[in-house]
């Protein structure tokens, strides 16, 4: 570890800094694409004005440089570095839904010590430290305790059964249809800052995340180790800044849906009855 400032200290300077952030996020509801950046992905004159004035914020504040989902930034893998998603669920977003948020995490040699998720449009935000505990609006949650798949809401990612790739869209439709033979309560929000952050506060049970980039993970991942959740990638491995993908749960719920997706076998392969990816 390389930083020289207490994680907690760092964590207070973020918190004001978002906090700053606030009407500015909150006024911009339904704006429209900006960036095109690829099919079905869209940046918002939001989103740069949003991570240009928090990048330059974070650095005068701290001295730690900032790698942005939309201007990008220093290797994720090396030193301190905060890693920012200005707005988590830009289709929601730009479509008026309040699903949408701000992710902030900081990495030290590519591990959180730091996690926060502010969701304005529905008067929530998460943050921690990696020894937690995970405050909602600067109050201690209890930490997550061992529950059931269940009796769980679980959040899934995005779901197009066409689509290809390092999880094809067929595999996703899988892990849906077994899920939903423990669980009938599976929610696609379209913002993975959501889905983890609900995660750790105990609002889901577990979230299934198809993503890998570290500023839609990072920050999320932060906040459910510190509330006592599990954290892995898909097939189990532990979650890096390098993972493919995401799974994070309560005690017990994490290990329930570990197994179904183990039962599935490896995403790049083609499922039964289905068509070559």
């Amino acid at each position: 570890m390389t930083l020289s400032r207490d994680p907690r200290e760092l964590l207070a300077v973020a918190s004001e800094l978002l906090d700053g952030v606030h009407e500015r996020f909150v006024s911009g509801v339904g704006a429209p694409s900006a960036v095109h950046k690829g099919p079905d992905d869209f940046a918002t004159a939001v989103d740069l004005e949003l991570e240009k004035r928090l990048t330059g914020e974070l650095r005068d504040r701290t001295g730690i440089d900032v790698h942005g989902e939309e201007f990008g930034g220093p290797d994720l893998g090396s030193g301190p570095v905060w890693v920012l998603d200005p707005i988590d669920g830009t289709f929601n977003y730009s479509a008026g839904l309040p699903t949408a948020g701000t992710l902030l995490a900081l990495l030290d040699d590519g591990v959180p010590v730091l996690g926060l998720t502010w969701l304005p449009l529905v008067g929530r935000r998460y943050a921690a430290v990696a020894d937690g505990p995970l405050l909602e609006g600067g109050t201690p949650l209890p930490a997550l305790g061992r529950t059931s798949l269940a009796s769980s809401i679980v959040g899934l990612g995005a779901l197009n059964i066409d689509s290809r790739g390092r999880i094809p869209g067929a595999y996703r439709l899988q892990v849906l249809a077994q899920l939903s033979r423990v669980s009938s309560r599976i929610r696609i929000h379209g913002s993975t800052g959501v889905d983890l952050a609900f995660t750790a506060a105990g609002i889901l049970g577990g979230a299934v995340v198809f993503g890998h980039n570290a500023w839609d993970n990072a920050a999320g991942v932060a906040l459910v180790r510190a509330a006592g959740g599990v954290v892995t990638d898909l097939g189990g491995k532990p979650w890096t800044v390098t993972s493919d993908s995401v799974l994070a749960g309560a005690p017990g719920v994490h290990g329930e849906i570990l197994d179904i997706l183990g039962s599935l076998g490896d995403p790049r392969s083609e499922p039964s009855g289905g068509r070559t990816q």
